[in-house]
């Protein structure tokens, strides 16, 4: 299977130039969809470490590139909403969002908030023991109690070690009342308050109004588009989002 594609058909969220060249790199098969950014084109186009896919191969040889925690191995690896990029020797780090037309763009964050990681939980499940375990949007599972439910989102460390990776130190439930993002359709990038979840006994998609009460309106999308990113207003890591 062919390790790239033609860039005119390249998902419109990377926001790439499209005929510069014939080519561009695909996305390996990981936890986000095929419409994820390989490291390797976020590096070329984003961010301009590399001048072409020999410089992005030496780079992440070196581990000089580490996506939630871990050191990148793969040019292909997908990068997602929320994601968490840091470049230790340059001291920088940067979160994946979504702007409000729908690209992905790296936003830079201090060092402190790059130790956590905002995730949506995707469902449950109980395992051996009767244990809970969450699978989270972007492709971790961690063991629980059963306190969280599905498509609340929790945020977690990214320490290196066993003790320090994945331990839940913040829980935002979907609910209405709470604040939320959009991460598809028409309204991406958009944050809002849940006024009202609309479920549907069909196999039509829940809907959720939200409201932007800075500036004055309300928009609707579809259940599986709202990822919560606080309660009563938004984390304080993540007021870049307002």
């Amino acid at each position: 299977m062919s390790k790239y594609l033609k860039r005119l058909v390249a998902p419109e969220s990377w926001h790439i130039p499209k005929k510069v060249q014939k080519f561009v790199m695909k996305t390996a098969p990981g936890p986000h969809n095929a419409g994820a950014m390989p490291v390797g084109v976020w590096l070329r186009e984003h961010i301009g470490l590399a001048q072409n896919a020999s410089e992005v191969r030496k780079i992440l040889h070196q581990r000089d590139i580490i996506v939630n925690g871990r050191a990148c191995k793969d040019p292909q690896m997908g990068l997602g909403v929320f994601d968490i990029v840091s470049i230790p020797k340059l001291e920088k780090h940067y979160r994946i969002q979504l702007d409000l037309r729908g690209n992905l763009v790296a936003v830079e964050i201090p060092a402190e908030s790059a130790k956590t990681r905002l995730c949506k939980i995707r469902n449950k499940t109980t395992v051996k023991g009767g244990k809970v375990q969450l699978n989270l949007a972007f492709g971790a599972n961690i063991l629980v109690d059963n306190t969280y439910k599905a498509k609340d989102s929790i945020v977690v460390t990214l320490g290196t070690d066993g003790e320090d990776r994945f331990r839940i130190v913040d829980h935002f439930p979907y609910a209405e009342g709470n604040m939320a993002t959009i991460v598809g359709g028409k309204h991406s990038g958009k944050v809002g308050r849940i006024v009202e979840i609309i479920r549907t006994a069909s196999s039509v998609p829940n809907r959720v109004i939200l409201a932007d009460d800075s500036a004055g309106e309300r928009f609707e999308t579809i259940e599986e588009y709202v990822f919560m990113v606080g309660r009563s207003a938004i984390a304080p890591e993540l007021e870049a989002l307002a």
